[in-house]
């Protein structure tokens, strides 16, 4: 399945809130939400977040159909360096491979466009198929606590 990256708009809350209410969608990921999520309040962390400057957040979308069915991101981008972060939102579309193109494509956006010389990222222990993901990615462990594993990649520029 081919798929491509576009900016995230402050429309996609009017599908992203219902990830956000999805517990299976947060069991193996971080920053669950803690109260039930609306479009409404979607909307207004996408319209904040979307005017940071220090982000570059994506939707992932089906080539094709222009699905839009997950995030990615590159957070806290600072002297060289972004947190990333991502997740698809609809379940039809687990365990395809999605996540590897798209961590592929934001890696590269990140140290082609943007200039990063490191991409780093936190992951849950037991989410095992992220950690060969993120591997086939060219991530390498950097770390680890008691639940979650730093990975991190070079620009090998």
């Amino acid at each position: 399945m081919n798929i491509y990256l576009r900016p995230l708009r402050e429309e996609d809350a009017l599908v992203s809130y219902r990830w956000r209410n999805n517990p299976a969608i947060w069991k193996l990921t971080g920053n669950k939400p803690n109260a039930i999520v609306t479009p409404e309040i979607e909307t207004n962390w996408i319209r904040e977040v979307l005017n940071k400057t220090d982000q570059r957040r994506f939707a992932i979308c089906v080539e094709g159909s222009d699905e839009y069915i997950g995030n990615a991101q590159l957070t806290g981008i600072d002297r060289g360096t972004a947190e990333f972060h991502i997740f698809i939102g609809e379940e039809k579309y687990w365990g395809q491979g999605i996540g590897t193109k798209a961590t592929k494509f934001v890696v590269e956006i990140g140290f082609k466009l943007l200039g990063l010389r490191e991409i780093y990222l936190f992951v849950n222990k037991k989410n095992v198929a992220a950690v060969k993901a993120y591997l086939n990615c060219g991530f390498l462990i950097d770390g680890c606590s008691e639940s979650r594993i730093k990975m991190v990649v070079h620009n090998g520029e």
